[in-house]
């Protein structure tokens, strides 16, 4: 969205955008951005909350009385709590003493994919759809092209870079478990979802070490996919291990 909002700025629309990632943005340099510290996806905090989400659009929208940029601000306020409490698993699917660490990241990772396949599958009936398929047909082809990278032995699909095919199989990952996840009963928000899956899985640690492996690498796609594209920052400075 930067890079499109100096186009249109150079055909004379003033343009202004929502940041959910202050460094890509920072990088970008974009006319006008507001940075918000909210989870990826929620550009404007927590649903249902009509005043905060008008005043986030205010001070949006306030970045035009600004002088001509590139200018970047911060959002001064967290995100609400939502409105239907963090909810709990009620039919929690525990990976605690499964024996998935000590067989490694590959190995937990595939037995969570397995254990949580029904409720995915479930998710998919009631929504019609699904968000996993942006690198493969199924999650399992992005969990094969990921634990090849962990191996060393990955080469990523013609036509796309290493880096995009990083990402897209993440994407997919990700997806599978947020899906299932919010499949289960119990009024579950996406917070208490975030946080499941970031402390508790074997998903969440496989990305941390492609992180690393992004950043120590050469290949001019990965390097900054790893510092700015993978987890989120918030996440980072609360969890990384």
């Amino acid at each position: 969205m930067g890079a499109l909002g100096h186009y249109l700025e150079r055909e004379g629309i003033p343009t202004a955008q929502i940041s959910l990632i202050r460094e890509q943005t920072a990088a970008i340099r974009p006319p006008r951005a507001l940075w918000v510290p909210f989870m990826l996806g929620r550009p404007f905090g927590a649903p249902g909350d009509a005043g905060f989400q008008r005043r986030v659009l205010l001070a949006l929208l306030s970045l035009f009385e600004r002088p001509r940029g590139p200018l970047l601000e911060d959002f001064p306020e967290d995100a609400p709590a939502d409105q239907a409490g963090p909810g709990s698993f009620a039919c929690p699917v525990s990976f605690a003493g499964s024996g998935t660490q000590d067989r490694g990241l590959a190995a937990g990772l595939r037995d969570e994919i397995r254990q949580l396949s029904s409720w995915y599958e479930l998710a998919c009936r009631r929504r019609g759809r699904s968000t996993v398929g942006v690198f493969g047909d199924t999650v399992d082809v992005a969990v094969a092209y990921l634990t090849s990278f962990l191996d060393g032995q990955a080469s990523p699909p013609a036509g796309i870079s290493a880096g995009t095919a990083i990402k897209r199989a993440c994407d997919d990952i990700r997806a599978y478990y947020f899906e299932a996840a919010a499949a289960q009963p119990g009024n579950l928000s996406s917070s208490a979802i975030e946080h499941w899956f970031w402390r508790d899985t074997a998903a969440a640690r496989a990305l941390f070490a492609i992180r690393c492996l992004c950043v120590a690498s050469d290949d001019p796609s990965l390097k900054p996919l790893g510092k700015l594209g993978l987890i989120p920052r918030a996440v980072m400075e609360r969890l990384q291990p």
